[in-house]
This record gives C-alpha cells, structure tokens and sequence, in this order.
C-alpha cells in the first residue's frame, strides 16, 4: 500500500474548504503552510470527489477559450483518445471547437504520456494548471483519463450540460499529483433482479468513471434472470432470461451486446468482471435446463425475492459440462482478469458438496485464463490460488466469519471490501427511503463514508486488502431514476475510499466537498437523494444553496 506524506495539509484543505465553498475568494492551503490565493467563482484546487493524494495551489488560473486546442505528442494514439474523449466532454457545454492536435504549439490542454513516470504507476497523474495553460502528465492512458476526470470536477458544474452555457470555464492554478490507494475500486449492477438495457449500463458507467471507479461488476446471472447469451445452452437467455422480479419481459445481452458493454467500459479505462452466481441462486438455470436438477424436473420461472432455495445439482457430470461451457464462453468474450462464480447463500447444498464443487469450478475459471472472484463465503471452501474474497458481512457479523475470512487473507487470499452496512447501495437511506431495503440496517452517506478499509476486518493484513466495491442489488431498483436515487450520493463515498489515501479520511472535509458536486450532478441529469447530512451547494462553482 502506498504511503503518502501530504496530509497534514490536506486535512487543512478540508478545513480551508468550509469557508472557500462558496466560490468567494479564499486562501489554498499549499506545503509548508504557504498560502495561495483563489480567485471569485473559481473552484478550490483540489475541491473534487475523489480528493487529491498531494494538492499545492498557487499562481493565477487558466481560461478555456475558443481558442483552446488540446495537445498531444505526435503519434501517441492512447494520448489522442483521451484528449477525443475531453473534447466531446467540454463541447456541449462551452461552444469550443477544442481540436485535438499534435501539431504541437504553446498553451491550451496538453495530456502527455511518458513511461519515465515511474513513481505515477498505471493510474496516477500529475496536473498542473496556469495561466498559459493546464497540462496532465501519466505514465499510462488510466492515468492520463483519470487526470482528465480531475480537469472536470475543477471547471465550473456546468460543464456537464448538454447546451452551451456562458462560462467562464477557468481551472485554479498549481500542481496536483495523484495515485490510487487501491487498485481495484469497483461498482456492481445486478441486472438479473431486474433487467438494464445497454443504453442503462452505459450510462452508469459514465457516471462511475468522472469518479475514477475502475471496475464494473456485472451480476449477470440469479434465480430470477439469466442475461448473457450462452450458445450451448441457449435457453439460458431465452427462456431463463424471460421474466424479472414481479414478473415482465426481462431480458438478456447477446453476445454482441455484451462485447460492447465491455468495449464501452474499456474506453473510460473500467474493466468488467462479469458474475455467473452458483451453485446456488441458479433458479433461471435450473428452470431452463430439467438436467440441472437432481430429479431431473425443471421448477417453474421465479419472480420472487427469497434466496437461498437453489443449486445445481452438485453430484451430476453434466453440471460440471454446464460450468465448463458457461465459464468457456465468457470469458471467451471478457479481456479482464477476472470471473466471478458467487458461491453465496447456498443454503440449500450441503457444505460437503459446496467444497466439492467450488473446487472444480475454480479450476474451470483457471483453465480458460481468468482469475476467480467469489463473495466471501467461498473462504468456507479452499481459495484457488490468487483468488479474490468479496466480503459482504456486516459490522455484526459473527467473530467466526470474519476470523475465517482473516485466516483466508493471511493465508494470500485477497479481499475486497462490500460491507452491506456500508456499501450496499440498495439498502435505505433511512426509514423513510421509498425503494431499497434495510435487512442490513439503514445506510445514510456518512455511515457509506466513515469506515477504514484497511483496517475493518480484525486480523488483516492490510495489503490483503485489494479495494473495494459498491453493490447495486436492484430487487426494488427498475429504473434510471431509482439507479440515480439509490447510488448517488453513496457511491462517491465508495470511489474517494478506493482511491485516497487513509490520512485524509476526513467527514468534515469529504461532506463540504460532497455538496459542491451537487449541482454537477445536477447538470448531469442526476436526481440523486438530497442527504439531510450534507449541506448541498446550487449554481456556479457551487455557491451556497
């Protein structure tokens, strides 16, 4: 884990924030106890979500203008995507033509990539900001999107909008240098509760990357729905995918559809690990397939909301025929690392037959290239090698679980941290909340916020831990309006713990910076839940509301 000597004055900076939000001219906290100032309706450097690892505010700020170009070195394709990709961010919003240009030339936005930024690894950035011009410094492309997810949050709120808007579009000056505590800092969407279009993944995926939130999990399998195109076993989708909770069309992602969602994900630097749950929440499967089950007798198509009462049928060859195809295909159609097999709430198979199958699932998952993910029950088995836990207990989680888990992780099993008390993003705000539910307990934005992943589970080596991740369960959630409600604002909570450093884990300063990225959200068409906790800023650079 990375260690980072700056927060002493970033702790600063979050104080300093309480009194330059409101987009008055203020004093830039700076190392070694400078002061820089900043000037009327330009937002505070380092003000942004999640907050920088080193912020030195200083010197005047740059204005973007018609005349703006974006810069790149000649013949750095990955540059030139990235700078294509700001260009058609910013142009809605300011009337720009912002070419993108490697013609060179003095000022303007430079993105360059340089491999002697060793000390940046594969997703830090530097940006530095002045009055000739801002320019971002990576050594790989993650880095340089990440650094342009920063050059967002620093212009004014309505750069988001999809209309031209009058400006001015001025970044503060000085320097920030950035890299990621974790490297895996993730997002699930569970699509078999009920069903997202293409359109509605891509969608959160943009709102996912302006946070830096590198990974999409897709849940893509559960007893109500089966959503991927398995050739072998076609009516996987087209009878198991048929039907959603309470009933309607459901639906499925051909292989094409999905090779897109991937390809999509990719090009703002998100890797997506799909999930195919078992051997348990198999219902769709089991409903499609009489072979599957023991008895041989296919039940009916579910719509409910119970778990635990499915599993394949651990003791027939032809699941593991099953495994090896599914597993085959997928990740046939996913570049990533890594598939995740679920092993979740499988009440309803013998601990026996548990172990027994999730050792040859896993080496299913070996065999065609990828590394296993597996909540967190998959510690109740053997973890292949290199396997990753993802922990879904509460904070009243029995001492028993979470010491097996501790050992899992002592033994070189990584984790990734999905507390439902505080990163479930389906649970309720409170007990008033329309939609979600509250088995884990309500989930306000301070309670999503205020833990330490790396040192919430007794006994774990912190460099065990690998990330964490933001489950999406969607039972109640049908809609991009109830995505936005349930995810907005948690989800920024999980992106600032996967990416800044432990010391500047402040509420206090998270809180006021939170409230500037209300009406951002806004201009993004984001109707997220109005926190009583957080004293939501409106207008320009986030004036007070």
């Amino acid at each position: 884990m990375r260690q980072h000597r700056t927060f002493p004055r970033l702790r600063l900076l979050g104080s300093l924030l309480l009194v330059v939000a409101a987009g008055v001219a203020g004093t830039g906290a700076a190392p070694g106890g400078a002061a820089a100032t900043t000037a009327p309706g330009v937002r505070p450097l380092g003000d942004i979500v999640p907050i920088p690892a080193s912020v030195h505010p200083g010197g005047s700020p740059y204005t973007l203008t018609a005349r703006t170009r974006i810069h790149v070195d000649p013949g750095a394709h990955e540059a030139r995507r990235v700078g294509t990709y700001l260009a058609r961010v910013l142009r809605p919003s300011t009337g720009y033509p912002l070419p993108v240009t490697g013609a060179g030339g003095a000022g303007g936005i430079r993105l360059r990539l340089s491999d002697r930024e060793t000390a940046l690894g594969d997703e830090g950035y530097r940006l530095e900001s002045g009055s000739r011009g801002v320019t971002i410094t990576a050594r790989g492309p993650a880095g340089l999107f990440h650094g342009v997810q920063t050059l967002r949050q620093q212009l004014p709120d309505s750069v988001e909008a999809g209309t031209r808007q009058p400006g001015p579009w001025q970044v503060a000056g000085g320097t920030i240098t950035d890299t990621p505590r974790y490297g895996y800092r993730g997002a699930m969407l569970d699509v078999s509760r009920h069903f997202f279009t293409v359109g509605q993944v891509k969608r959160y995926i943009d709102r996912m990357a302006l946070y830096k939130i590198n990974t999409l999990h897709l849940h893509l399998s559960d007893d109500q729905g089966w959503r991927i195109a398995v050739d072998s076993w076609p009516r996987l989708a087209t009878h198991g995918g048929s039907t959603q909770v309470g009933g309607g069309p459901g639906g499925y992602y051909t292989k094409v559809q999905y090779r897109d969602i991937v390809a999509y994900a990719a090009s703002r630097h998100l890797e997506v690990v799909p999930e195919i749950d078992m051997p348990g929440h198999t219902n769709a499967a089991l409903a499609s397939y009489a072979e599957l089950n023991c008895d041989g007798v296919a039940p009916p198509l579910y719509t409910g909301t119970e778990v635990g009462f499915s599993s394949l049928c651990v003791d027939k060859e032809v699941t593991y025929d099953f495994v090896d195809d599914v597993v085959r295909e997928i990740a046939a159609l996913t570049p990533g690392r890594y598939l995740h097999i679920g092993g979740d709430e499988a009440h309803s198979t013998s601990h026996a037959d548990y172990v027994a199958f999730m050792d040859r699932a896993q080496a299913t998952v070996a065999k065609y290239g990828k590394t296993v993910v597996g909540w967190h029950q998959l510690t109740a088995a053997k973890p292949a090698r290199g396997a990753l836990a993802q922990y879904w207990g509460l904070d009243r989680t029995g001492d028993a679980e979470k010491a097996r888990v501790a050992e899992a992780a002592r033994n070189g099993t990584g984790l990734i941290l999905s507390p439902a008390d505080r990163l479930y993003l389906d649970m309720k705000y409170t007990k008033d909340t329309p939609l979600g539910l509250s088995w884990a307990g309500y989930v306000e934005v301070r309670r999503s916020y205020d833990w330490d992943p790396g040192a919430y589970l007794p006994g774990v080596p912190a460099d065990s831990v690998r990330g964490v991740e933001a489950p999406l369960w969607t039972e109640t959630v049908s809609t991009d309006a109830h995505i936005d409600r349930m995810a907005f604002p948690r989800l920024l909570s999980a992106a600032e713990l996967g990416w800044s450093p432990a010391a500047s884990h402040d509420w206090e300063g998270y809180r006021q910076r939170l409230a500037g990225q209300g009406p951002r959200l806004e201009a993004l068409g984001v109707d997220f839940h109005r926190s009583p906790q957080v004293p939501w800023r409106t207008g320009q650079a986030g004036q007070a509301g």
